[in-house]
């Protein structure tokens, strides 16, 4: 089927899907995608006009690929980032074609960007994430990734307080919450979001959700909606929730944790292999390249001043550059799971949080995984232990945003995947960023972020 008919087609079930909506209630469809920053950022069209998105697309400045978390520009000249000049198309991805729970009457679908010629924009995290899953589907490779995110629900008004300070991980916060969880529990079911599980977390205030694995693109767009989708469930209940990597300084902090495994022609490469604790050759090298990319990685998943904020030793937050069997202090920390569940054995990288742009960490993950593989990386010996106290020489991942964006500039490989345009735009933004808060304490850059994310 040549472009024009593939473009005939989609705007035919455009045409259907908006008959649907409109059928149902549905009047507007949110059209969201990250931005270099990590944040959600929306065009939204009426549901009648989801045919011609689709087929032409709606226009956006591609400023935004430079834009830092609190709307200030970032340019880049040398590479044609952060001009007024230009547009950009939006095109839903009518796969993932959701009508919201929490907000009646909207229906939301991520987008891909492309160029006024059709040509894929070579900034769009999006399609950098399907073009990374692309290159290990070459080798027939095939990663499943999940996420796991912490929120903290508060009560509006200045300085913002915990909803509850019932203990951490303790019933009681279900028990005076129990309307609020269970909202949220009906919500991303009617979405079709499949819910693994949700708890208290340690903070005063905090919750956790874990989405099930699924491709690293889905992974991706589902913790967005996830996550846009908690946030309008807390505020119909007279809340605010924050997944800023500091919520309140001298508190630990939100994560978002990103689980990953792989599989060969429907062999999970995670389990039964000669490797240590049953990994494959496969697996360990690509696990090998992302211990090794770790560094440069905290530029991609750790990208906000207030992430570093919440990389403290002993904190549960993997700040030391290791990894280990079912070990939560280490950044990389590998779960083979119960030997009777099919599939469950995975890794967590532990030192990422939801500042992040969930299609850049998916997709500079798998590149970093495969350039383990060429190289034929292996695993150092794994940390037993707090590595601040059994370990402690072990290196300390970046402690400044600064120190990570200078790794992440450093590391070809990354360089490569992403090219000239996408590298360019997030060291930018990462420099930027690190020098409008050089010389603020903790509270002023919990405060600023609080609620950009």
């Amino acid at each position: 089927m040549g472009a024009r008919e593939v473009r005939e087609q989609r705007h035919r079930l455009a045409r259907q899907e908006a008959a649907r909506l409109g059928a149902e209630g549905i009047h507007a469809v949110a059209l969201s995608w990250v931005d270099t920053a990590g944040v959600t950022r929306v065009k939204a069209v009426p549901t009648n006009r989801l045919a011609h998105a689709v087929r032409h697309g709606v226009g956006m400045s591609p400023v935004f690929d430079v834009y830092t978390s609190d709307d200030a520009i970032a340019a880049v000249p040398e590479l044609g980032l952060g001009s007024p000049d230009g547009d950009l198309r939006l095109i839903p991805d009518l796969d993932r074609l959701t009508v919201l729970a929490a907000q009646p009457g909207w229906a939301w679908a991520p987008v891909d960007r492309y160029d006024q010629e059709g040509a894929p924009h070579p900034v769009c995290a999006r399609l950098f994430a399907r073009r990374m899953m692309a290159q290990a589907e070459a080798r027939g490779l095939r990663a499943r990734m999940g996420f796991e995110t912490e929120w903290v629900a508060m009560r509006p008004g200045e300085p913002p307080t915990p909803v509850t300070t019932a203990p951490a991980y303790g019933m009681t916060r279900i028990v005076e919450l129990s309307d609020y969880v269970r909202d949220i529990v009906e919500a991303l079911a009617a979405e079709n979001l499949d819910l693994l599980q949700i708890h208290p977390e340690y903070t005063p205030g905090q919750f956790e959700i874990s989405t099930a694995s699924a491709d690293p693109l889905r992974a991706a767009d589902e913790l967005i909606l996830a996550r846009e989708t908690v946030r309008a469930v807390t505020a119909r209940h007279g809340l605010r929730a924050s997944f800023a990597p500091i919520v309140m300084a001298g508190q630990v902090g939100n994560g978002c944790h990103l689980h990953l495994s792989l599989q060969r022609g429907g062999e999970d490469l995670f389990r039964g292999g000669p490797g240590r604790y049953g990994l494959t050759s496969t697996a360990e090298a690509f696990l090998a390249g992302v211990l090794d990319a770790l560094p440069a990685l905290m530029a991609i998943g750790a990208p906000s001043p207030a992430s570093y904020l919440r990389q403290v030793p002993s904190h549960w937050a993997g700040v030391f550059q290791c990894w280990g069997l079912e070990n939560r202090e280490a950044a990389l920390r590998l779960v083979p799971g119960p030997p009777d569940e099919s599939g469950s054995a995975n890794a967590e990288v532990k030192c990422f949080d939801a500042a992040a742009n969930p299609y850049l960490v998916v997709g500079a993950v798998i590149a970093a995984g495969l350039h383990g593989i060429d190289a034929g990386l292996t695993l150092p010996d794994p940390v037993q232990g707090d590595p601040a106290v059994s370990a402690p020489d072990t290196p300390r991942l970046p402690e400044t945003l600064t120190e990570a964006a200078d790794r992440f500039a450093e590391y070809e490989p990354l360089r490569t995947a992403l090219g000239a345009p996408a590298h360019g735009a997030v060291l930018a933004v990462r420099r930027a960023e690190a020098r409008q808060f050089a010389g603020h304490g903790p509270e002023e850059i919990a405060s600023a972020i609080r609620w950009r994310y």
